[in-house]
């Protein structure tokens, strides 16, 4: 689709009307994930590796009040470079879009401007979810309704291992959210292959995955999205014992930096990498790059 608040670039609007595969990609990793200007050669990896994997990158972010799917260079560059870049999630596009305003979208803004324009496959590194003590703050990500009310499948490498991953698969249960393993019984760690958490479900084939697509569709029901969780390889993943040392850490400093609300997770993914040396951003990314490769291959077969 597009209309005056949305923009789709001639090379996504091209393959949609086709019907060749897409893949969707948020800008926020881009934005505020990775150092300058590191950031915009992975960014121009991402995509190239969509494009290797047969399938059309269609990276998303809103710029000068209007929300673009699929940018060209100089706007990938302009996300890049640019510091005053805002983070969008789903409830800060109508303001964005009224005030001009530019920003690189999050998991729910992603998600959602994707399934808007018909994309039907999006890769992202690792789902937002239920935090750590959250029956006292009540904090989780707007990821988890957006994704209970959108159809779209997201790869990703499990949610980020700094919040609470076994609260935040039963809330992704409560909210009808289909998670399916990918070649593995339990669900990826984020930085790790596993955290320990089983899974319902496993799907080793791309074609398997669109099997789990074309049923949904048969069914009906909620426009619900549809997890796949594709673990980091062991040899890409943090050493756990450095992980979970360095975490309690940064938990610790967290907590002891009186740090609440939306500033937790960059607080907790900054000491994680420098307590790491990097490392954590090194398997971040190998998870990344995995992702994407899968998401190519289940846009083909879908």
């Amino acid at each position: 689709m597009s209309d005056t608040t949305t923009h789709l670039s001639p090379e996504v609007r091209d393959a949609l009307a086709e019907r060749r595969p897409v893949v969707a990609l948020e800008s926020t990793i881009i934005a505020h994930g990775l150092p300058r200007p590191r950031n915009l050669a992975v960014a121009e990896e991402l995509e190239e590796l969509v494009r290797s994997g047969g399938a059309v990158p269609a990276t998303v972010a809103v710029l000068d009040g209007r929300a673009h799917v699929g940018l060209t260079k100089a706007q990938l560059e302009r996300v890049a470079g640019d510091s005053s870049v805002r983070k969008l999630g789903h409830r800060d596009l109508a303001p964005a879009l009224a005030a001009g305003a530019s920003g690189a979208t999050t998991v729910s803004a992603t998600a959602f401007l994707a399934a808007r324009a018909g994309i039907r496959v999006f890769a992202t590194g690792g789902l937002g979810g239920v935090h750590r003590g959250w029956t006292e703050t009540q904090d989780e990500s707007a990821d988890l309704r957006l994704l209970a009310r959108t159809r779209i499948t997201v790869v990703c490498a499990g949610v980020k291992s700094i919040l609470d991953v076994s609260a935040t698969l039963q809330r992704l249960e409560t909210l009808g959210v289909g998670i399916l393993g990918y070649g593995t019984a339990y669900f990826p760690g984020f930085y790790l292959s596993s955290s320990g958490e089983p899974v319902d479900w496993t799907v080793r084939t791309p074609g398997e995955v669109a099997a789990v697509m074309r049923a949904q569709d048969a069914l009906g029901g909620p426009e619900a999205a549809i997890v796949v969780a594709n673990p980091v390889p062991e040899s890409e993943q943090l050493d756990p014992e450095l992980h979970d040392r360095v975490l309690a850490e940064a938990l610790d400093a967290c907590r002891e930096s009186g740090v609440t609300g939306q500033a937790v997770t960059p607080f907790l993914l900054d000491r994680l990498v420098r307590g790491t040396g990097g490392a954590s951003l090194e398997a971040n990314l190998a998870a990344v790059r995995g992702n994407v490769r899968l998401a190519a291959g289940i846009a083909g077969a879908w």
